[in-house]
């Protein structure tokens, strides 16, 4: 059946203008990393794409490496695009990118003009498109001048191939500079994509501060923590979870018996707003106006809705704030620290 996108799609949900840009993003986007590889049906991954655009979810987030394996989910991507969504590609934000291990040898991977500039036309290839919206750094390269990876940045914007840029998981020091280059070079550095929840606040100790400065944005991944800031895991550790069996993210060395104190004392501030703890931790992700938007995964249509139901309350009391505080402390769990620890 030709899919025919809602009437009514951006009714409901508020679009941010990305820091000082002209471009303005859903506060709630989809991120395509997990639940869109070669080992998903593809119906699903469809059903939850065709329903995101439905409720005003505009902006689609992918990278080179997003599977599994390597490449499908971009492919996955294509598929669909050309099936339901060619029609309506002025109306979408695509982004992608590249830093991670992609492919064998040493120009697989990292900051280099040869690997992102390589990795892109890739990308562009497994989704059947001639440029995407955003294209992204996905991480800092330690040994690579900061002048080189934004220097191809740029060049994938003066080739036509990306309309913006970004960058993902670099420090403030780092953003900082990095903007300072884009600026130069004349292509600005409109967003930056950081792992932000209320059990990693890592961005609140001068990367936002940095962002306003540049005239930034921020798009947040994570902000459930890897599925700790659900009701999943309430009870405990469920048997026969991906986290029990070690094939999540989420390990279980995280999920500490005070890590889960803390999402409990959550859940009940949760329960007293009439949200979920997932609704409450997309909502106090968005807090703060200079986070432009949340980027979130969706395992079913069912699930995607319950997470844009999260937009139907967005305003806190500073008593809520405050007691969120009190428990909403770093947890050990930035998978990301690492990288954005390169100065």
């Amino acid at each position: 059946m030709t899919y025919v996108a809602a009437d009514d799609r951006y009714d409901r949900m508020p679009y941010r203008r990305t820091g000082r840009s002209g471009l303005k993003l859903p506060a709630l986007s989809l991120g395509l990393w997990q639940n869109f590889g070669g080992d998903r049906p593809l119906e699903t991954q469809r059903a939850i794409l065709r329903r995101a655009f439905d409720l005003g979810v505009t902006h689609f987030d992918l990278a080179n490496n997003y599977g599994p394996p390597y490449g499908s989910a971009e492919e996955n991507f294509g598929t669909i695009l050309a099936k339901d969504f060619a029609p309506y590609r002025d109306e979408l934000l695509i982004s992608t990118k590249a830093g991670w291990d992609m492919w064998p040898g040493p120009y697989g991977e990292f900051g280099s003009r040869k690997y992102l500039l390589a990795s892109l036309d890739q990308s562009l290839q497994r989704m059947g498109v001639d440029y995407v919206d955003i294209f992204y750094s996905h991480r800092p390269d330690p040994e690579t001048p900061l002048e080189e990876t934004m220097g191809a940045l740029h060049s994938a914007v003066q080739q036509g191939k990306a309309l913006y840029v970004g960058i993902s998981s670099y420090s403030p020091e780092r953003t900082r500079r990095a903007a300072e280059i884009l600026r130069e070079l004349g292509t600005p550095l409109l967003i930056h994509q950081p792992s932000y929840s209320m059990l990693n606040r890592w961005i609140e100790n001068g990367l936002l501060d940095t962002l306003d400065e540049a005239g930034s944005g921020a798009i947040v991944f994570s902000p459930l923590a890897q599925g700790l800031l659900t009701s999943k895991y309430l009870g405990g550790v469920p048997e026969g979870s991906r986290a029990a069996q070690g094939g999540s993210s989420l390990s279980n060395d995280m999920l500490t018996e005070e890590n889960l104190q803390r999402v409990r004392a959550l859940n009940a501030v949760a329960e007293r707003r009439g949200q979920s703890l997932a609704q409450l931790a997309i909502a106090w992700a968005l807090r703060d106006p200079r986070v432009t938007s949340a980027l979130v995964g969706a395992s079913s249509v069912g699930q995607l809705e319950d997470n844009v139901a999260a937009l139907d309350r967005l305003d806190f009391t500073a008593e809520e704030l405050a007691e969120i505080d009190e428990h909403a402390q770093d947890a050990g769990i930035d998978l990301w620290r690492g990288e954005s620890a390169h100065g």
